[in-house]
């Protein structure tokens, strides 16, 4: 059986709710899910999952959500080759050139783990509607594809 962890930071409840929707896709195509925030997650425990998920917010101008830097710093240093990733975020398009830019930096920090991308990185603009969670189900069933492969 295939197993994921889904690792969210959130304010607004937005990317909480992102990873939940990626989370529910993931259970229904049999993979055991544990979904985590950030801050209370441990780099190591990515070793325990064939499929790992950020969904994660842009602060301000690009900045990377403050309760997270530990877990972005700690990916750095980490091997996850043969793993299989994916990155999703809910960002505000107010801000331009820096919208969801957390998602592209975490998406770069897996390249450099030897992590295998297994999907397109999702952006959404504000809380998910109706073709986003769309667009999140495939989403999570390209990395269930992609692992099963």
């Amino acid at each position: 059986m295939l197993t994921a962890r889904v690792v969210y930071a959130t304010i607004t409840g937005n990317n909480e709710e992102l990873a939940d929707i990626v989370t529910a896709s993931l259970d229904r195509s049999k993979v055991k899910v544990t979904e985590s925030e950030m801050s209370q997650t441990d780099v190591q425990s990515l070793l325990d999952a064939d499929i790992l998920v950020v969904c994660a917010y842009t602060y301000d101008e690009g900045k990377l959500p403050e309760e997270g830097l530990d877990f972005y710093e700690d990916l750095q240093e980490i091997d996850l080759t043969g793993k299989i990733y994916g990155v999703a975020g809910s960002g505000d398009k107010f801000y331009g050139e820096y919208y969801n830019t957390t998602v592209d930096h975490f998406d770069d920090t897996f390249k450099q783990t030897g992590a295998t991308k297994g999907a397109d990185n999702v952006k959404i603009d504000l809380e998910p509607y109706e073709e986003d969670v769309e667009q999140l189900n495939q989403f999570a069933q390209q990395l269930v594809a992609k692992a099963s492969a």
